[in-house]
């Protein structure tokens, strides 16, 4: 399992697909569609992506522990447009187009949760289709995991992340079972458990 020391390198929004971005408004965010097999085969602007049927694009999921092998979740922020207020791992997301899935995953950490991880690994991919029936939105998406280790203290950024906690497996289990989490959890959580086995050890309970 290669590890490489993280970065939170700053890398700006894809401009609009004729290279003008109009005064005063915001660059579109242009995620990167992928075949089955994850070759890139074009770019769609991220809203129109996940309405349904959706579209099948690159996504990452990360899952960060701490030395005592506790998962690190968040709580996504009422303010979200997808998923709002669900717990859902340590951060998940899309490399923008032509980013590195490892790059976009650093970055993204820090800027959401504040840190950036002491450790980052690769751990395999998973594809899934998952609608969420609260928003209609549809997550088609060929996922980059990773794990990694964090020994700094979170501080989220309040317009991404309404809250966080550290648990253990039985922990995640009664948290699971009383409150919602992203429809994507499981599915991420289950295959990247042989990679967060090895991180964590066989005492670790994952």
């Amino acid at each position: 399992m290669p590890t490489t020391p993280a970065t939170a390198a700053q890398i700006s929004p894809e401009i609009a697909s004729n290279g003008v971005q109009p005064s005063g408004a915001p660059a579109p965010i242009m995620l990167e569609l992928v075949d089955e097999d994850g070759r890139t085969i074009g770019t769609a602007e991220k809203l129109a992506a996940h309405q349904a049927p959706g579209q099948l694009h690159r996504a990452f999921s990360v899952f960060l522990f701490d030395e005592s092998g506790r998962l690190l979740l968040q709580r996504r922020a009422l303010g979200k447009y997808h998923s709002p207020g669900v717990w859902s791992n340590t951060c998940c997301g899309h490399p923008y187009p032509g980013e590195a899935p490892f790059a976009a995953a650093a970055r993204r950490t820090f800027e959401e949760l504040g840190v950036s991880p002491s450790l980052l690994a690769e751990a395999g991919t998973v594809r899934y289709n998952h609608p969420d029936p609260a928003s209609g939105l549809v997550e088609q998406e060929f996922n980059h995991l990773f794990v990694g280790l964090v020994q700094a203290e979170p501080r989220p950024d309040p317009e991404e992340i309404e809250d966080t906690a550290f648990v253990t497996p039985a922990e995640l289990a009664e948290r699971h079972a009383a409150a919602p989490f992203s429809a994507w959890f499981m599915t991420v959580l289950d295959a990247a458990r042989p990679a967060v086995r090895e991180l964590t050890g066989p005492s670790g309970g994952w």
